[in-house]
């Protein structure tokens, strides 16, 4: 009888052993095993912290005194959505999200196109188009503060010859605004030229060789084949330039020069400048938690309602 079970257990380790080597050699494990460092580093990193920050937004916390947080429910919810300042930087973030995407996504689709066919000296465009978006936020608004400062900057002066207002753009309460719309556009447009470059690589020649032959002139090929053709590649530049926009913080902090911010008077004030000054400026990490969530939503909102639009899977 104890033969008979040493022999059992021995065919049981035996299995156990089989089992545990052929999920060490299992392409899934392994790639479990591969990607274990970085999904632990998210846990700590971002995961973690999101989840902190989501309690912290039901709660009257500072983080001079943490051990003093007290649950207030929805009260910091209630009271953002009640606070006019709030819906000015929401009003600043909408329009800089309904002008600058669509203009910065037709721009970089029509330059992209351009830089596809064979002109000479390509790669120094492209590089060119795309030394914008890499370089430092801070620098670029600087020098576009000195492109349109009253009398000597050269794009006041520009538009000055269409009847604009002879005003350095970012101190005005006016034009405060169309500034940093143009500081945006200019920043990203660069970015999305390369996304849409990769997607006109997808698009097989022959396509339009055929159109060509059916008698289909460089028009008719960019609106029937080239735009339905990169549908894919638009929602993505569409969902990237939302997100970018929405979270916009480096150029009205700039603009702001040591003082308040969102200066002048609100005018640069986006949603996450306001979450920023409540959460860091006055100490208030329960409200301005809640207000990063409320930026999450409306950007959570932004995302489906332009997939329903575009009725691309992604």
């Amino acid at each position: 009888m104890n033969a008979i079970q040493r022999k059992k257990e021995k065919e049981k380790g035996t299995r156990a052993s089989q089992g545990y080597i052929s999920l060490a050699s299992s392409p899934v494990f392994v790639g479990y095993l591969f990607v274990a460092p970085i999904i632990l580093l998210m846990a700590c990193w971002f995961y973690y912290p999101l989840l902190r920050s989501f309690i912290y937004s039901f709660q009257d916390i500072n983080f001079l005194n943490p051990s003093a947080a007290r649950f207030i429910g929805l009260d910091n919810y209630k009271a953002i959505l009640q606070d006019s300042d709030f819906w000015n930087a929401f009003r600043n973030s909408a329009l800089l999200t309904v002008i600058a995407v669509p203009v910065q996504t037709m721009l970089a689709l029509v330059i992209a196109v351009g830089l596809n066919k064979g002109i000479r000296m390509k790669g120094m465009f492209r590089t060119l188009y795309y030394m914008p978006y890499i370089t430092s936020t801070i620098a670029v608004t600087t020098v576009f503060m000195y492109l349109f400062m009253q009398k000597d900057g050269i794009a006041t002066r520009f538009f000055h010859l269409f009847g604009l207002q002879d005003v350095s753009w970012y101190a005005s309460v006016t034009y405060a605004l169309p500034f940093l719309i143009i500081l945006t556009v200019w920043t990203y447009v660069g970015f999305f030229v390369v996304v849409y470059l990769g997607g006109l690589q997808t698009i097989p020649e022959d396509v339009y060789e055929s159109s060509k032959v059916d008698g289909a002139n460089a028009w008719q090929q960019f609106w029937k084949i080239t735009v339905p053709m990169l549908k894919p590649t638009t929602f993505l530049v569409l969902m990237s330039g939302i997100i970018y926009v929405m979270q916009i913080f480096d150029q009205p902090y700039a603009l702001a020069r040591n003082g308040s911010l969102g200066s002048p008077a609100g005018a640069t004030s986006t949603i996450v400048v306001y979450f920023y000054s409540q959460a860091f400026s006055y100490n208030r990490a329960g409200y301005g938690s809640a207000a990063a969530f409320i930026i999450f939503a409306f950007i959570v909102i932004a995302t489906l309602i332009q997939k329903r639009f575009t009725r691309e899977d992604i």
